[in-house]
Protein backbone atom coordinates (compact mmCIF):
# COMPACT_ATOMS: atom_id res chain seq x y z
CA UNK A 1 0.00 0.00 0.00
CA UNK A 2 1.45 3.80 -1.11
CA UNK A 3 0.02 6.50 1.31
CA UNK A 4 1.35 9.97 -0.47
CA UNK A 5 3.12 12.38 1.98
CA UNK A 6 1.77 15.43 2.67
CA UNK A 7 5.74 17.59 3.57
CA UNK A 8 6.35 20.49 1.35
CA UNK A 9 8.89 19.02 0.05
CA UNK A 10 7.29 15.88 -1.01
CA UNK A 11 5.04 15.48 -4.31
CA UNK A 12 3.23 13.01 -5.17
CA UNK A 13 3.86 9.55 -6.53
CA UNK A 14 3.30 8.37 -9.94
CA UNK A 15 0.20 7.38 -10.78
CA UNK A 16 1.14 4.83 -13.57
CA UNK A 17 4.64 3.05 -12.62
CA UNK A 18 5.59 0.71 -15.60
CA UNK A 19 3.68 2.01 -18.82
CA UNK A 20 5.86 1.75 -22.24
CA UNK A 21 6.03 4.52 -24.41
CA UNK A 22 5.60 3.00 -28.03
CA UNK A 23 8.50 3.86 -29.62
CA UNK A 24 11.32 3.80 -26.97
CA UNK A 25 10.68 1.48 -24.68
CA UNK A 26 10.51 3.38 -21.47
CA UNK A 27 8.36 3.88 -18.74
CA UNK A 28 6.56 7.14 -18.23
CA UNK A 29 4.40 8.69 -15.21
CA UNK A 30 0.87 10.90 -15.79
CA UNK A 31 2.34 12.81 -12.25
CA UNK A 32 6.30 13.96 -11.65
CA UNK A 33 8.51 12.30 -9.62
CA UNK A 34 8.01 12.40 -5.84
CA UNK A 35 8.93 10.58 -2.53
CA UNK A 36 6.00 8.76 -1.24
CA UNK A 37 5.45 6.51 1.96
CA UNK A 38 4.87 2.73 1.25
CA UNK A 39 3.24 0.72 3.74
CA UNK A 40 2.35 -2.96 3.94
CA UNK A 41 5.63 -3.85 2.29
CA UNK A 42 6.38 -7.68 3.80
CA UNK A 43 7.93 -8.66 7.29
CA UNK A 44 8.75 -5.80 9.35
CA UNK A 45 9.38 -7.13 13.00
CA UNK A 46 10.73 -3.29 14.04
CA UNK A 47 8.06 -1.21 12.44
CA UNK A 48 10.44 0.48 10.26
CA UNK A 49 8.51 3.31 7.65
CA UNK A 50 9.37 2.86 3.85
CA UNK A 51 9.73 6.00 1.89
CA UNK A 52 10.16 5.33 -2.12
CA UNK A 53 11.81 7.61 -4.93
CA UNK A 54 11.13 6.62 -8.86
CA UNK A 55 12.32 9.30 -11.18
CA UNK A 56 10.35 10.16 -14.13
CA UNK A 57 11.09 7.97 -16.80
CA UNK A 58 12.49 5.30 -14.91
CA UNK A 59 13.60 2.01 -17.55
CA UNK A 60 11.84 -0.55 -17.36
CA UNK A 61 13.92 -2.67 -15.45
CA UNK A 62 15.51 -0.16 -12.86
CA UNK A 63 18.39 -0.74 -9.99
CA UNK A 64 18.00 0.20 -6.89
CA UNK A 65 19.37 2.34 -4.09
CA UNK A 66 18.79 2.09 -0.69
CA UNK A 67 19.72 5.26 1.69
CA UNK A 68 20.17 4.75 4.99
CA UNK A 69 20.12 7.69 7.36
CA UNK A 70 22.27 8.45 10.90
CA UNK A 71 21.16 8.47 13.99
CA UNK A 72 18.67 11.13 15.11
CA UNK A 73 18.26 11.59 11.34
CA UNK A 74 14.73 10.81 9.20
CA UNK A 75 14.50 9.71 5.58
CA UNK A 76 13.24 12.95 4.78
CA UNK A 77 16.75 14.35 6.45
CA UNK A 78 18.80 11.82 3.92
CA UNK A 79 16.29 12.59 0.80
CA UNK A 80 17.28 16.38 1.50
CA UNK A 81 21.03 15.78 2.83
CA UNK A 82 22.87 14.71 -0.21
CA UNK A 83 22.52 14.21 -4.04
CA UNK A 84 21.45 10.86 -4.34
CA UNK A 85 17.75 12.14 -5.56
CA UNK A 86 19.88 14.34 -7.91
CA UNK A 87 21.77 11.62 -8.86
CA UNK A 88 18.82 9.38 -9.41
CA UNK A 89 16.58 11.39 -11.59
CA UNK A 90 20.29 11.79 -14.05
CA UNK A 91 20.96 7.85 -14.03
CA UNK A 92 17.44 6.47 -13.56
CA UNK A 93 17.64 4.34 -10.45
CA UNK A 94 15.10 4.51 -7.87
CA UNK A 95 15.74 5.05 -4.32
CA UNK A 96 14.38 3.43 -0.81
CA UNK A 97 14.73 5.38 2.30
CA UNK A 98 14.03 3.39 5.70
CA UNK A 99 13.07 5.41 8.87
CA UNK A 100 14.02 3.69 12.25
CA UNK A 101 11.72 3.36 14.98
CA UNK A 102 13.76 3.93 17.97
CA UNK A 103 14.06 6.65 20.68
CA UNK A 104 16.99 7.94 19.39
CA UNK A 105 16.34 7.31 15.48
CA UNK A 106 19.38 4.86 15.19
CA UNK A 107 19.03 1.65 13.34
CA UNK A 108 19.40 -1.63 15.21
CA UNK A 109 22.81 -3.04 13.83
CA UNK A 110 23.34 -5.37 17.50
CA UNK A 111 20.55 -7.94 17.47
CA UNK A 112 21.14 -11.20 17.19
CA UNK A 113 17.92 -10.80 14.41
CA UNK A 114 19.22 -8.19 12.51
CA UNK A 115 22.83 -10.15 12.45
CA UNK A 116 21.39 -13.23 10.95
CA UNK A 117 19.73 -13.81 7.72
CA UNK A 118 16.14 -13.50 7.38
CA UNK A 119 16.78 -13.69 11.45
CA UNK A 120 14.11 -10.46 12.43
CA UNK A 121 15.70 -6.67 13.29
CA UNK A 122 15.84 -3.73 11.31
CA UNK A 123 17.77 -5.62 8.84
CA UNK A 124 14.61 -7.36 7.99
CA UNK A 125 12.40 -4.66 7.35
CA UNK A 126 14.85 -3.07 5.11
CA UNK A 127 15.49 -6.60 3.16
CA UNK A 128 11.46 -7.04 2.99
CA UNK A 129 11.59 -3.09 1.33
CA UNK A 130 13.98 -4.24 -1.20
CA UNK A 131 11.96 -7.73 -1.83
CA UNK A 132 8.87 -5.38 -2.59
CA UNK A 133 10.09 -3.36 -5.12
CA UNK A 134 11.55 -6.03 -6.97
CA UNK A 135 8.33 -7.69 -6.70
CA UNK A 136 5.77 -4.83 -7.12
CA UNK A 137 7.67 -2.24 -8.96
CA UNK A 138 10.26 -4.25 -11.87
CA UNK A 139 13.21 -3.17 -10.14
CA UNK A 140 16.23 -5.18 -11.35
CA UNK A 141 17.04 -8.02 -8.41
CA UNK A 142 20.45 -7.99 -10.20
CA UNK A 143 21.79 -4.60 -9.32
CA UNK A 144 20.40 -3.47 -5.69
CA UNK A 145 22.71 -0.98 -3.57
CA UNK A 146 22.74 0.36 -0.10
CA UNK A 147 24.30 3.80 0.86
CA UNK A 148 24.40 5.34 4.55
CA UNK A 149 26.74 7.60 6.99
CA UNK A 150 27.29 6.33 10.99
CA UNK A 151 24.00 4.60 11.64
CA UNK A 152 23.20 3.90 8.27
CA UNK A 153 26.80 3.45 7.28
CA UNK A 154 26.99 0.41 10.65
CA UNK A 155 23.60 -0.96 8.85
CA UNK A 156 25.45 -1.19 5.30
CA UNK A 157 27.96 -3.45 6.69
CA UNK A 158 24.98 -5.27 8.28
CA UNK A 159 23.28 -5.41 5.07
CA UNK A 160 26.19 -7.28 3.26
CA UNK A 161 26.72 -9.42 5.94
CA UNK A 162 23.18 -10.74 6.50
CA UNK A 163 21.79 -10.19 3.00
CA UNK A 164 24.68 -11.10 0.46
CA UNK A 165 22.03 -12.48 -1.74
CA UNK A 166 19.79 -8.97 -2.05
CA UNK A 167 22.55 -6.75 -2.51
CA UNK A 168 25.66 -5.86 -5.26
CA UNK A 169 27.43 -3.80 -3.64
CA UNK A 170 27.26 -1.36 -0.32
CA UNK A 171 28.96 2.21 0.94
CA UNK A 172 29.42 2.16 4.72
CA UNK A 173 30.94 6.12 5.29
CA UNK A 174 31.54 6.19 9.20
CA UNK A 175 30.74 2.52 10.56
CA UNK A 176 32.20 0.05 12.20
CA UNK A 177 32.44 -3.86 11.09
CA UNK A 178 29.80 -6.11 10.69
CA UNK A 179 28.46 -7.38 14.48
CA UNK A 180 31.52 -5.29 15.73
CA UNK A 181 27.91 -3.73 18.00
CA UNK A 182 26.45 -7.34 18.40
CA UNK A 183 26.81 -9.39 21.70
CA UNK A 184 24.54 -7.29 23.93
CA UNK A 185 21.52 -5.77 24.99
CA UNK A 186 21.80 -2.36 24.37
CA UNK A 187 21.87 -0.67 21.10
CA UNK A 188 25.34 1.20 21.56
CA UNK A 189 28.43 -0.66 22.34
CA UNK A 190 30.67 1.55 23.80
CA UNK A 191 34.10 -0.58 23.31
CA UNK A 192 33.26 -1.04 19.68
CA UNK A 193 33.17 2.58 18.94
CA UNK A 194 35.89 3.57 20.98
CA UNK A 195 38.01 1.38 18.84
CA UNK A 196 38.90 -1.63 21.52
CA UNK A 197 37.38 -4.24 19.23
CA UNK A 198 39.98 -5.63 17.47
CA UNK A 199 40.10 -9.29 15.98
CA UNK A 200 41.89 -11.26 12.64
CA UNK A 201 40.38 -11.01 9.36
CA UNK A 202 39.72 -14.60 10.25
CA UNK A 203 37.47 -13.92 12.96
CA UNK A 204 35.53 -10.81 11.97
CA UNK A 205 34.84 -13.13 8.31
CA UNK A 206 33.34 -15.92 10.51
CA UNK A 207 30.96 -13.39 12.15
CA UNK A 208 30.20 -12.85 8.67
CA UNK A 209 29.89 -15.75 7.09
CA UNK A 210 27.37 -17.34 10.89
CA UNK A 211 25.13 -14.65 9.45
CA UNK A 212 24.18 -16.91 6.48
CA UNK A 213 24.86 -20.52 7.19
CA UNK A 214 25.58 -22.20 4.08
CA UNK A 215 25.51 -19.46 1.94
CA UNK A 216 27.79 -19.99 -1.24
CA UNK A 217 27.03 -17.20 -3.67
CA UNK A 218 28.71 -13.93 -4.20
CA UNK A 219 29.35 -11.38 -2.00
CA UNK A 220 28.82 -7.24 -2.43
CA UNK A 221 31.58 -5.00 -3.23
CA UNK A 222 32.34 -2.92 -0.57
CA UNK A 223 32.99 1.09 -0.31
CA UNK A 224 34.22 2.04 3.01
CA UNK A 225 34.84 6.03 4.15
CA UNK A 226 35.85 7.16 7.68
CA UNK A 227 37.80 10.33 8.90
CA UNK A 228 40.53 9.64 10.97
CA UNK A 229 39.71 12.42 13.41
CA UNK A 230 36.25 10.48 14.15
CA UNK A 231 35.67 11.12 18.28
CA UNK A 232 32.03 8.95 17.66
CA UNK A 233 33.46 5.79 15.76
CA UNK A 234 36.81 5.65 16.00
CA UNK A 235 39.08 5.23 12.81
CA UNK A 236 40.10 2.00 14.09
CA UNK A 237 37.32 0.67 12.81
CA UNK A 238 38.38 1.42 9.16
CA UNK A 239 41.08 -0.67 9.45
CA UNK A 240 38.91 -3.56 11.61
CA UNK A 241 36.21 -3.39 8.39
CA UNK A 242 38.71 -3.59 5.79
CA UNK A 243 40.62 -6.81 7.85
CA UNK A 244 36.89 -8.14 7.78
CA UNK A 245 36.13 -7.94 3.68
CA UNK A 246 39.07 -9.12 2.85
CA UNK A 247 38.88 -12.17 4.57
CA UNK A 248 34.86 -12.71 3.29
CA UNK A 249 35.68 -11.61 0.00
CA UNK A 250 39.34 -13.87 -0.46
CA UNK A 251 41.22 -11.18 -1.33
CA UNK A 252 44.66 -9.68 -0.35
CA UNK A 253 44.64 -7.79 2.67
CA UNK A 254 47.50 -5.15 0.47
CA UNK A 255 45.75 -2.61 -1.25
CA UNK A 256 46.32 -2.85 -5.52
CA UNK A 257 46.56 0.96 -5.40
CA UNK A 258 46.87 3.59 -2.96
CA UNK A 259 45.85 7.32 -4.41
CA UNK A 260 46.73 10.73 -2.48
CA UNK A 261 44.61 13.57 -2.36
CA UNK A 262 41.71 11.20 -3.85
CA UNK A 263 38.57 12.31 -4.62
CA UNK A 264 39.55 15.25 -2.25
CA UNK A 265 42.46 17.19 -1.01
CA UNK A 266 44.24 15.05 2.42
CA UNK A 267 42.20 12.66 1.04
CA UNK A 268 43.53 8.59 0.46
CA UNK A 269 41.63 6.39 -1.44
CA UNK A 270 42.87 2.36 -1.20
CA UNK A 271 41.57 -0.14 -3.57
CA UNK A 272 41.74 -3.95 -3.02
CA UNK A 273 41.15 -5.89 -5.79
CA UNK A 274 40.66 -9.77 -6.73
CA UNK A 275 42.66 -11.87 -9.19
CA UNK A 276 40.91 -10.70 -12.19
CA UNK A 277 41.67 -7.15 -11.30
CA UNK A 278 38.25 -6.38 -10.38
CA UNK A 279 38.11 -3.75 -7.46
CA UNK A 280 36.23 -5.27 -4.38
CA UNK A 281 37.10 -2.70 -1.93
CA UNK A 282 37.47 0.51 -2.37
CA UNK A 283 38.28 2.29 1.33
CA UNK A 284 38.77 6.29 1.49
CA UNK A 285 40.01 7.94 4.49
CA UNK A 286 40.29 11.70 5.64
CA UNK A 287 43.12 13.17 7.14
CA UNK A 288 41.48 15.91 8.35
CA UNK A 289 37.92 14.95 8.71
CA UNK A 290 35.54 14.22 11.92
CA UNK A 291 32.94 12.02 12.15
CA UNK A 292 30.88 13.79 9.40
CA UNK A 293 33.16 12.93 6.93
CA UNK A 294 32.30 14.76 3.50
CA UNK A 295 31.69 12.01 1.13
CA UNK A 296 31.46 13.02 -2.89
CA UNK A 297 28.62 10.91 -3.57
CA UNK A 298 29.06 10.84 -7.13
CA UNK A 299 31.44 8.50 -6.62
CA UNK A 300 29.56 6.60 -4.76
CA UNK A 301 27.64 6.13 -7.73
CA UNK A 302 30.22 5.81 -10.00
CA UNK A 303 31.66 2.53 -7.46
CA UNK A 304 28.49 0.67 -7.93
CA UNK A 305 28.42 1.48 -11.72
CA UNK A 306 25.05 3.59 -11.59
CA UNK A 307 26.54 6.49 -13.29
CA UNK A 308 27.13 4.37 -16.57
CA UNK A 309 23.99 2.00 -16.62
CA UNK A 310 24.26 1.80 -20.64
CA UNK A 311 27.72 0.48 -20.93
CA UNK A 312 26.37 -3.17 -19.61
CA UNK A 313 29.62 -3.53 -17.13
CA UNK A 314 31.68 -3.53 -20.09
CA UNK A 315 30.22 -5.92 -22.49
CA UNK A 316 28.58 -3.75 -25.34
CA UNK A 317 29.74 -4.64 -28.65
CA UNK A 318 31.46 -7.78 -28.08
CA UNK A 319 30.02 -11.38 -28.32
CA UNK A 320 30.62 -13.81 -25.64
CA UNK A 321 29.44 -16.82 -23.70
CA UNK A 322 30.60 -17.91 -20.56
CA UNK A 323 30.79 -21.54 -19.69
CA UNK A 324 27.59 -23.39 -18.66
CA UNK A 325 25.46 -20.69 -20.03
CA UNK A 326 23.61 -20.63 -23.15
CA UNK A 327 21.35 -18.16 -25.31
CA UNK A 328 19.04 -19.07 -27.98
CA UNK A 329 17.27 -16.40 -30.28
CA UNK A 330 14.18 -17.76 -32.06
CA UNK A 331 12.22 -16.33 -34.53
CA UNK A 332 10.17 -12.98 -34.08
CA UNK A 333 6.83 -13.06 -33.43
CA UNK A 334 4.36 -10.71 -33.44
CA UNK A 335 3.90 -10.91 -29.70
CA UNK A 336 7.68 -10.46 -29.27
CA UNK A 337 11.32 -11.50 -29.55
CA UNK A 338 11.67 -14.83 -28.43
CA UNK A 339 14.81 -16.13 -26.57
CA UNK A 340 15.57 -19.70 -24.61
CA UNK A 341 17.98 -19.48 -22.21
CA UNK A 342 19.85 -22.25 -20.63
CA UNK A 343 21.62 -21.98 -17.33
CA UNK A 344 23.36 -23.49 -14.10
CA UNK A 345 21.45 -22.27 -10.66
CA UNK A 346 21.30 -18.49 -9.92
CA UNK A 347 19.79 -15.53 -10.22
CA UNK A 348 19.38 -14.84 -14.02
CA UNK A 349 18.76 -11.44 -15.70
CA UNK A 350 18.07 -11.19 -19.32
CA UNK A 351 18.14 -7.46 -20.27
CA UNK A 352 17.33 -6.05 -24.17
CA UNK A 353 19.17 -2.83 -25.18
CA UNK A 354 19.00 -0.71 -27.98
CA UNK A 355 22.14 0.23 -28.99
CA UNK A 356 22.50 3.65 -27.42
CA UNK A 357 22.20 1.75 -24.71
CA UNK A 358 18.24 2.50 -23.56
CA UNK A 359 16.98 -0.69 -21.72
CA UNK A 360 14.25 -1.92 -24.21
CA UNK A 361 12.74 -5.03 -22.06
CA UNK A 362 13.99 -7.30 -19.29
CA UNK A 363 13.36 -10.49 -17.37
CA UNK A 364 14.86 -11.86 -14.04
CA UNK A 365 14.29 -14.97 -12.45
CA UNK A 366 16.35 -17.60 -9.72
CA UNK A 367 16.89 -21.15 -11.30
CA UNK A 368 16.75 -23.48 -8.65
CA UNK A 369 18.59 -26.18 -10.46
CA UNK A 370 20.40 -26.62 -13.90
CA UNK A 371 17.87 -25.80 -17.05
CA UNK A 372 16.34 -23.93 -20.02
CA UNK A 373 13.87 -21.10 -19.81
CA UNK A 374 11.85 -19.99 -22.96
CA UNK A 375 10.70 -16.03 -22.66
CA UNK A 376 9.51 -13.74 -24.54
CA UNK A 377 10.70 -9.75 -24.61
CA UNK A 378 8.64 -6.84 -25.92
CA UNK A 379 9.46 -5.62 -29.29
CA UNK A 380 11.46 -2.07 -29.38
CA UNK A 381 9.35 -0.63 -31.87
CA UNK A 382 7.66 -0.79 -35.35
CA UNK A 383 10.92 -0.86 -37.41
CA UNK A 384 13.56 -3.51 -38.34
CA UNK A 385 16.33 -2.59 -35.89
CA UNK A 386 19.83 -4.05 -34.06
CA UNK A 387 19.40 -4.88 -30.75
CA UNK A 388 21.65 -6.15 -27.56
CA UNK A 389 20.65 -8.70 -25.47
CA UNK A 390 22.82 -9.19 -22.15
CA UNK A 391 22.89 -12.08 -20.29
CA UNK A 392 23.98 -12.39 -16.24
CA UNK A 393 24.32 -14.63 -13.61
CA UNK A 394 24.03 -13.59 -9.59
CA UNK A 395 24.80 -10.33 -11.25
CA UNK A 396 28.30 -11.61 -13.00
CA UNK A 397 27.78 -11.37 -17.23
CA UNK A 398 27.84 -14.53 -19.31
CA UNK A 399 26.12 -13.66 -22.43
CA UNK A 400 25.74 -10.87 -25.07
CA UNK A 401 24.92 -11.52 -28.50
CA UNK A 402 23.76 -8.45 -31.17
CA UNK A 403 20.13 -9.52 -32.72
CA UNK A 404 18.28 -8.29 -36.00
CA UNK A 405 14.73 -7.72 -34.76
CA UNK A 406 12.79 -7.51 -37.94
CA UNK A 407 9.18 -6.32 -36.25
CA UNK A 408 6.22 -8.22 -37.72
CA UNK A 409 3.37 -5.73 -37.33
CA UNK A 410 2.79 -3.14 -39.82
CA UNK A 411 3.43 -0.09 -40.07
Amino acid sequence: MTRILPAPRILRLPAAMILLTICGGLPFSSTAAALAEVTDFGPNPTNLRMFLYIPDNAPVHPAVLVGIHWCHGTAQAFYGGNRYKVLADQYKYMVIYPNANSDDSCFDVHSQGTLTHDGGGDALGIASMVRYVIKNNNADSTRVYAAGHSSGGMMCNVLAGSYPDLFKAVSASAGVPFGCFGGGTSSWNDSCAKGLIVKTGESWGDMVRAAFPGYAGPRPRMQIWHGEKDDILNFINFGEAIKQWCNVLGIDATPATTEANTPKTNYTRLRYSDDNGTVMIEAVKGADQSHNISIVDADVIKFFGLDNPTALNGIRHRRHSAPGISLRIEPSSPQGIRLSVASRPGRIGVRLFQLDGREIASFAERFRADGRRDIVLPHPGRRTAVALVAVTVDGVPAVRRHLLISTLSPR
